[in-house]
């Protein structure tokens, strides 16, 4: 089927874009965008690939080849997605070696004397190898809370709603990608019409095979980035305005293949979509918006490292997704809720279980960078000498953080956690915790690079214990209702008595 192509996503050299216009053009208007010039310097680029651009896929195998990876099977769907096992890196390697050595009779098949085309998806990289140090976080996307909170805490704390696998799986959102080129075919359909009207028409359209990605979202609607350390990617992105027309009559499930023939008594909107489209090359990193649904096929041997992340500009972005599939989750198990002495537990375990997390999970996350960010603002009026302090650039970050904390938290306060429950937090138990103060030495390092583009300062655990307990009340928060009385309270004290 063809698509509706309308335009393309812009490219700048990254070393061109300084981070504010970063967030004033793409970041807060949630557009995409493709940089350059970033990766010059990464150990990936050097280690993992060719000089003519090949991966180096005999260096990967030989350092990472016992690690356990998934790989999707390119030719099979399970539900909504591809087939997915577990495998060695070696094993995996092999397979694409044997399969890129045969020449293809019929590349619009993704199997070849018995081999299967694979694709390795979402290895956990960086937590299995922390010493290797393959590449670093561009300045654009280090404001990261989902894999900082991670490095540091579970996502589930109820052991009832998560039974982790190991130490690697769902530790962080991370990944290394890895597959082998696409053979794509471009079609000329030439009809001839000489006999009626002395003209030709020429439709024109691609048919993919090779490793690729279904259309889909990204998890928790979050933002990701990917970067091709090797090879080129095509992308075809369409906007969050345009993605209910992808999906079936029932705003159940999307459409699985953009390229195959599509149903429109399923699908009866998909032909009204409009489309942008990207190729992506060697050493060019992508961001990828909220909400943004997108198909990617390999065009050549590809691998790339890609990030899920969110942060102040796309939380409601997570809490509408949550707030959508636990409606799901309860009308999926309605018909026993008479039956059921735990209603309630039992939605929230399958919305952990289906989306990766559930309201507690999203409130402990909340009320800790609540927390973060709160410590942040009264270390910054603790050390400046300026009476303005907090209309610098980082001081308004950080209340925009707050801000947008307390617009989900009112949102969150007409659901089940608008009553107390065992997720309770006092500020100040939670400045004697040292796996907080290491999160909130990180995310001032953070946000002191991010804002002044200069070296991280060192930031003392014993200066924001000092902070805390001197500046804030003993505040304790028990639900979404508290956590909004106490931004309030240090936006109206603390912000406000500077000006």
């Amino acid at each position: 089927m063809g698509l509706n192509i309308v335009g393309t996503v812009d490219k700048v050299n990254g070393n061109e874009l300084s981070y504010n216009n970063f967030v004033e053009k793409y970041l807060s208007k949630n557009e995409p965008l493709v940089i350059t010039g970033l990766m010059d310097d990464w150990r990936a680029c050097k280690d993992w690939v060719f000089d003519d651009g090949r991966p180096n896929l005999q260096f990967i195998s030989s350092t990472f080849g016992n690690s356990k990876v998934q790989v999707a099977d390119c030719g099979s769907r399970e539900f909504t997605e591809q087939k997915r096992f577990d495998m060695s890196v070696s094993d995996f390697i092999a397979n694409w070696v044997d399969f890129s050595s045969v020449e293809h009779d019929n590349p619009s098949t993704n199997k070849l004397n018995g081999k299967t085309l694979l694709y390795l998806k979402d290895w956990h990289f960086v937590k299995e190898y922390p010493e290797y140090k393959a590449y670093t976080t561009p300045l654009f996307f280090h404001d990261d809370w989902l894999n900082l909170y991670l490095d540091h805490y579970q996502m589930h704390e109820n052991p009832d709603t998560y039974q982790k696998k190991d130490n690697i799986s769902c530790s962080d959102y991370r990944f290394v990608y890895m597959g082998a080129k696409g053979y794509n075919t471009f079609l000329i359909l030439l009809l001839d019409m000489n006999m009626i009207t002395n003209f030709y028409f020429t439709f024109n359209f691609f048919v993919y095979s090779g490793t690729w990605t279904p259309f889909h979202a990204d998890v928790f609607r979050s933002y990701s980035w990917s970067a091709n350390v090797c090879g080129k990617k095509q992308w075809y992105f369409l906007s969050p305005n345009q993605h209910h027309l992808a999906f079936d009559r029932n705003m159940k499930n999307t459409v699985y293949d953009i390229f195959e023939e599509v149903n429109e008594t399923i699908f009866p909107n998909f032909k009204k979509t409009t489309w942008l489209e990207c190729t992506q090359d060697q050493n060019e990193i992508i961001f990828v918006p909220s909400g943004w649904y997108h198909q990617v096929h390999n065009l050549e041997d590809t691998i790339s490292i890609n990030h899920n992340w969110f942060n102040g500009y796309n939380l409601s972005w997570v809490w509408d997704l949550l707030l959508k599939d636990y409606k799901e989750a309860t009308e999926y198990i309605e018909d026993i809720k008479d039956m059921c002495d735990d209603f309630e537990g039992l939605c929230q375990r399958n919305l952990a279980a289906n989306t990766g997390m559930n309201f507690y999970d999203f409130f402990s996350f909340m009320l800790r960078f609540s927390f973060a960010n709160i410590v942040q603002l009264c270390h910054l009026d603790k050390i400046s000498d300026d009476v303005k302090w907090c209309s610098s650039v980082k001081a308004k970050h950080l209340i925009f953080n707050l801000e947008s904390a307390k617009d989900i938290a009112i949102k969150m306060n007409f659901t089940c956690l608008s009553e107390n429950h065992n997720i309770t937090l006092d500020f100040r138990s939670v400045l004697k915790d040292p796996v907080f103060l290491e999160l909130c030495c990180q995310l001032e390092r953070t946000y002191d690079f991010i804002n002044d583009q200069c070296a991280w300062k060192k930031v003392l655990v014993e200066d924001l214990v000092d902070v805390g307990i001197c500046k804030l009340l003993d505040i304790v928060v028990c639900n979404p209702e508290d956590l909004v009385v106490f931004i309030d309270h240090i936006l109206q004290n603390l912000v406000l008595s500077s000006h």
